[in-house]
């Protein structure tokens, strides 16, 4: 995989001398940097999950292919797609980002995990602490097993958020245009991808 980019702001390492591309290579994008859950949205990029197939794991190294697999995850819904490929697309950019916080590929995002992300949105910015982010943390996770068992007994042990509830959860918000990258402007005579043949 390989990227050149010619606004000096974005100053992205050409990447064209390879065949692949690792976290390593992914940590370099400048864009990141200041980004909250940057350490997920690389991880992402390397999830066996997000490649469109049925498996679970991690991989060392990513494609071309592969890296448009997982931004395919990103793409706007076709304004003549039907309701079910509405719902399709709905689905796929939920379970992406379901995956994101399901770190241990179990199917559900426990409150360890949960804690991770709240810890790492909101004390990225100094003005909270990390053990308020967690209280914070917590009494979300506690309004979600209320939210999505409502019947809960007071010493039942909430196991954390499966797919199911978080789709629930997430039900009123319009995910198809909100997750989705436009490319504009983008002169593409520039930008190379895949080993360059000498």
């Amino acid at each position: 995989m390989g990227a050149s980019q010619t606004r000096p702001e974005h100053n992205y390492d050409d990447l064209t001398d390879k065949s692949g591309c690792n976290r390593d290579d992914l940590d370099r994008i400048p864009a990141l940097n200041n980004n909250p859950i940057r350490k997920q949205i690389i991880t992402a990029f390397f999830d066996k999950r997000n490649q469109h197939q049925n498996d679970v794991g991690s991989l060392d190294e990513i494609g071309f292919e592969q890296f448009l697999m997982v931004m395919s995850h990103f793409r706007p819904v076709n304004s003549t797609a039907t309701e079910e490929e509405k719902v399709t697309v709905r689905k796929q950019k939920l379970r992406f980002l379901f995956n994101m916080h399901d770190t241990d590929n179990d199917g559900i995002i426990t409150l360890d995990e949960y804690r991770t992300v709240v810890e790492e949105l909101l004390s990225q910015s100094g003005a909270i602490e990390t053990e308020v982010a967690r209280s914070i943390a917590d009494a979300a996770m506690l309004e979600v097993a209320s939210t999505n068992v409502p019947h809960m007994a007071p010493d039942d042990f909430y196991e954390g958020i499966t797919f199911e509830h978080f789709e629930q959860i997430l039900k009123g918000i319009e995910m198809e245009s909100r997750m989705s990258i436009r490319f504009l402007d983008m002169n593409t005579a520039t930008m190379r991808c895949g080993k360059l043949s000498s």
